[in-house]
């Protein structure tokens, strides 16, 4: 079975790019080696990822990533059955957060992934991986 998982958790520490690109190259290639898909975001802090693939596979991941000492404050927003990947061709895309966006502000002055309906999460991941620009990253398949 399927499922996609939304997390979102705190940076401990500065977010630095030589710690981002350990984390995406570690996740690449267990990722590929295990058929999980999904998105990296990443900013102010915040970093909130999109995983799919096997259900029992996606749990064991969740659950190191929670006890992962570079994240604080894990907390699952979306957890849902899915029949078809949305990121089917991305070991582990990666999208930065930029505060001036207005997708990150919801229509808010402050962006806050904890209090937001998880679904609206979703959505921005979703919005902020299809802008194209956002994308730091290179497909799986490459």
């Amino acid at each position: 079975m399927l499922v996609r998982l939304l997390y979102v958790s705190r940076a401990v520490g500065p977010q630095t790019t030589a710690v981002t690109d350990s984390i995406l190259s570690v996740a690449r290639g267990t990722n590929r080696q295990r058929g999980i898909t999904g998105a990296l975001c990443q900013g102010q802090g915040l970093y909130m990822q999109v995983l799919e693939g096997e259900r029992s596979v996606i749990n064991r991941l969740y659950n190191r990533i929670s006890q992962d000492r570079r994240h604080q404050d894990v907390e699952l927003l979306v957890l849902e059955e899915i029949t078809q990947r949305r990121y089917a061709d991305w070991a582990m895309a990666h999208v930065m957060l930029s505060e001036d966006d207005p997708m990150v502000q919801l229509g808010h002055p402050e962006f806050d992934p904890y209090s937001a309906p998880g679904q609206t999460m979703m959505k921005l991941v979703h919005e902020l991986f299809s802008t194209g620009n956002r994308i730091r990253s290179t497909s799986a398949t490459r």
